[in-house]
């Protein structure tokens, strides 16, 4: 009888199987939901944090440039809160689309997490995008409800259920409303739904429209909680409470599903409006920063700056590199000039 077992067919060593002509992974499988469990991306992320021993008073998020922070038990209240608001002032339906054009703001997490909660498919955009793009945008997902600040209001055409502004009493009013885990309506939703409507950099052509499942989202955040295990399992005490600055811009894919695993992971982290080299240099010595997503031209920064020398830098431990490659020759100067500091690419 011909062999059918593809695991038999698969090269122990890399993974590949000559008969598909695919590659698998060698790890083992990582734990999901049950794919016909309904179950969305905030609910996942927010039953592994409740897992964690985080105190409810630990600072979840920054706002370095405002000067405005955020708790984790806050954070938790104002999403069940906004949710709710939404449900009581909004006519908005599951798969409905909510556009969201801001700079980096405290706000931005609860509004993503209430809008995932509800079915409700979150679409980010560039804060400096134009007026036509941003019309082009909303046009491609369909959106029916935006969220902006007062700087960006003005981008957004008329839609359906209006805009609310970010920065606005109406909105603040929205975070705190007060025993609502008993009135607030449950929403089931499927993990085949669509979580968020993402954008292309319009690299080739015009900008486009990238959807992405809450299942899809649910197997990033399952592979970064193990890695999340996996730290420090061979060390004696465990590692220290990671603390991120955030270069990532909130809108854009990366930065959109690494905000969701800082939930997860129970981290805390530092957001500024405006990147300035220096001004993350004096955050990683004020809230003793461990790790920092990175471009390579921030490496290089790191590499030739003599500012480094200026600031105790010495909480951090990992840069994670990506966008681009990072030359070799680069990649060693960085290693001989912070030798501690893991860069991961």
């Amino acid at each position: 009888m011909a062999e059918t077992d593809p695991k038999r067919l698969m090269d122990p060593k890399t993974g590949f199987s000559h008969q598909t002509g695919t590659y698998s992974s060698l790890r083992p499988p990582l734990p999901l939901p049950p794919i016909n469990q309904p179950f969305s991306v905030a609910e996942f992320c927010l039953s592994l944090f409740h897992r964690t021993s985080t105190d409810g008073s630990t600072t979840f998020v920054v706002n370095e440039t405002a000067g405005e922070s955020l708790s984790y038990s806050q954070f938790v209240s104002q999403v069940r809160s906004l949710a709710y608001s939404l449900q009581q002032r909004y006519s908005l339906s599951q798969k409905d689309v909510a556009f969201v054009v801001s700079p980096p703001s405290i706000h931005i997490p609860v509004v993503y997490f209430a809008l995932l909660s509800l079915g409700i498919i979150v679409s980010p955009s560039n804060p400096l995008s134009s007026n036509s793009e941003i019309a082009h945008q909303i046009q491609l997902s369909k959106s029916v409800i935006a969220f902006a600040t007062s700087k960006t209001f003005h981008k957004i055409p008329s839609l359906k259920h209006g805009t609310i502004l970010l920065d606005s009493p109406e909105f603040l009013s929205m975070l705190t409303q007060s025993n609502v885990d008993n009135i607030i309506k449950s929403v089931k939703v499927n993990q085949s739904d669509t979580a968020a409507i993402l954008y292309s950099s319009g690299t080739t052509g015009r900008v486009k429209g990238v959807m992405v499942t809450h299942r899809n989202l649910i197997g990033i955040m399952a592979i970064i909680h193990r890695y999340n295990m996996n730290q420090g399992k061979d060390n004696d005490k465990p590692p220290p409470r990671p603390v991120t600055f955030f270069t990532l811009p909130l809108f854009h894919v990366f930065g959109f599903f690494m905000l969701l695993g800082m939930v997860l992971s129970a981290s805390t982290m530092v957001l500024v409006e405006r990147f300035d080299f220096e001004e993350m240099l004096r955050a990683v010595e004020k809230y003793k920063v461990t790790g920092i997503p990175v471009s390579p031209p921030v490496v290089v920064a790191f590499v030739k700056s003599d500012l480094t020398k200026k600031y105790n830098l010495s909480s951090l431990q990992r840069l994670g590199c990506g966008g681009a490659s990072l030359g070799e020759e680069m990649a060693q100067r960085f290693k001989k000039k912070f030798p501690n500091v893991l860069l991961a690419q």
